[in-house]
């Protein structure tokens, strides 16, 4: 492979695309006259953005993915007692706020999360500074011991950035368990460190030699079917895991009038155990006692999605109302899946399943009836339901480590245009998934559907021997949904969550007692740190400040050719 991982991550598909859920840097300018000028088929099918059918689109579908956290987040919560990191770190950080005055370990741990928010927000504000091109910066930093590894490096495909790790990933890593650290690992390794340069191999004979990094005709076509493929699979089985033992207690629960089966819906109190701690037993308590009603929750999905169904079509007269309805038919498996993945690493996928969406209907409709729009407008509608489950799941999270009530949880002219300020890149891709999903799955890379089917059903199968083993045999089985993860985004991020748990794994052997209790709250400082430096960064970028060096760093034979042109 000629590029490193991390290039060909932030080409291809960087993570922050996961942030941009309301699609105004991928879908939505994917539709614009702007961006199918710059595409050579299908370009007289475009839609240019407006804020009138923008916002109205935007409001009919969102909703419905709030509708469809509610009626499980029982089961994300409590039953499977997701970490969801993001939302944990902020009940640490709001809960840190709240403490009795005069208690020592609270003190204690305010000023440890208050030291390394400190120093996770002024490293952020530190490397800014030397940012000011392409390729600069930190993160650019060289494995030095690698890097003359040539041949190691060339065939495993190795980060080069991977000694100087990200608070935010580091953070993340001491909360989340073992187990999904070593899967997301395992699966960067067995991805980029084994399948892609395999079959990168097979360049000119599974796929066309010339195309581009990105085209999912190639490369990029296996990355994120395969990803789909197990985000499925594992997200399925679960789903209909729970679905199963829902009716199974329904049923025997109408057998039986005395039966005391708890059914794993939100409005049924968890049974109790003598293992459960008071503060545990607290907060469930708390969480189930001020309930969104499961009866309102579909109620609302069924009237929201009969609204939608008959306005959506108004505004996208290629996305037929049947379409929709398909849609909305499968949305909250998608749905859970998607909160189920985010619990457990915290990355929210929306765009895969956006990605699923446009093959599907974009095949559906065909070329000749607008399937490029109708599959870019399909999109939207399912990122917007899954992503929505997603972070109302991270906001239940910390509601219920807060002990707070579910029910209060509830202007420029050359956009798009390559060369200036906001190219949007992704909407390209985004069209171009698009015009490929009008072309049918056959025009897929060979073998690529083939290796689909074969992770799908790996996903399910791990997931069975993991229920036959049992749970002390089980936890170490790697998680099909964290290996996934790499598969679609890059591995670069699997180092430093590693990172994260290494540190907690050798505190918790030192000092359990000190790592119990103070963990969370670094963990928790580590990410709120980072996070909260996108705020004024995104302010300093807005208003045009740039930083003032690009620092970079080269090899010696570079180093060497440099000096020669700048001697010259």
């Amino acid at each position: 492979m000629e590029r490193n991982e991390r290039d060909d991550a932030k080409v291809e598909n960087d993570h922050d695309l996961e942030d941009d859920h309301g699609g105004f840097g991928s879908y939505l300018f994917g539709m614009s006259e702007t961006v199918a000028k710059q595409l050579t088929e299908d370009s007289d099918a475009f839609k240019n953005p407006s804020l009138s059918w923008m916002i109205g689109f935007l409001f009919v579908v969102s909703f419905l993915g709030l509708f469809s956290a509610v009626p499980l987040r029982k089961v994300t919560i409590i039953d499977f007692k997701l970490t969801y990191p993001s939302g944990t770190a902020t009940a640490h950080l709001i809960n840190s706020f709240h403490t009795p005055a005069g208690a020592k370990l609270a003190k204690k741990q305010v000023r440890v999360l208050g030291k390394f928010f400190s120093f996770s927000f002024l490293w952020g504000f530190f490397q800014c500074f030397y940012t000011a091109g392409d390729g600069c910066g930190f993160a650019e930093f060289p494995h030095l011991v690698l890097k003359h590894m040539k041949k190691v490096k060339a065939f495993l495909n190795l980060p080069k950035s991977s000694l100087l790790v990200e608070s935010t990933y580091v953070g993340v890593g001491m909360i989340c368990p073992y187990i999904i650290n070593i899967s997301v690992l395992l699966g960067g390794i067995l991805s980029w460190g084994l399948m892609w340069p395999l079959i990168d191999t097979k360049r000119g004979d599974w796929y066309p030699a010339d195309l581009k990094p990105g085209s999912l005709h190639g490369l990029q076509g296996y990355k994120v079917f395969i990803a789909t493929a197990l985000i499925l699979g594992d997200g399925l089985y679960n789903f209909f895991k729970v679905l199963s033992r829902t009716l199974a207690a329904l049923f025997f629960q109408l057998q039986r009038s005395d039966a005391t089966g708890a059914l794993p819906i939100a409005d049924r109190s968890s049974p109790k155990t003598s293992r459960i701690s008071y503060d545990e037993q607290r907060r469930t308590q708390l969480f189930l006692i001020d309930q969104i009603p499961t009866w309102f929750a579909v109620a609302g999905y069924v009237t929201i999605a009969a609204i939608s169904t008959t306005t959506v079509p108004h505004i996208f007269p290629e996305l037929k109302w049947y379409y929709i309805l398909v849609i909305y038919i499968f949305a909250p498996a998608l749905a859970f899946c998607n909160a189920y993945g985010c619990g457990l690493t915290d990355w929210s996928l929306a765009s895969t399943y956006g990605t699923l969406a446009i093959f599907v209907i974009g095949a559906w409709a065909g070329a000749s009836h607008g399937g490029v729009l109708a599959g870019l407008a399909a999109c939207g509608v399912v990122m917007n339901i899954v992503s929505t489950a997603s972070d109302l799941s991270q906001d239940f999270k910390t509601g219920y480590l807060t002990l707070s009530s579910p029910q209060s949880m509830s202007a420029f002219k050359d956009l798009g245009t390559p060369g200036s300020q906001y190219p949007a890149p992704y909407a390209t891709v985004f069209r171009n998934m698009a015009i490929l999903g009008v072309e049918g799955f056959s025009s897929l890379p060979k073998n690529c559907l083939y290796l689909c089917y074969w992770f799908f059903g790996a996903a399910i199968l791990i997931n069975l021997i993991k229920d036959v083993l049992g749970k002390k045999r089980a936890r170490f089985i790697p998680n099909p949904m964290a290996m996934a993860i790499p598969f679609y985004i890059g591995s670069y991020f699997a180092i430093d969550i590693c990172v994260g748990s290494l540190i907690l794994y050798i505190w918790e052997n030192i000092d359990k007692a000190k790592a119990d209790a103070f963990g969370p709250a670094v963990a928790s400082g580590l990410i709120c740190g980072d996070g909260i430096w996108t705020l004024p960064s995104s302010i300093l970028a807005l208003a045009g400040v740039k930083p003032p060096i690009c620092m970079k760093f080269l090899s010696r034979r570079t180093n060497a050719k440099v000096d020669a042109f700048l001697g010259s």
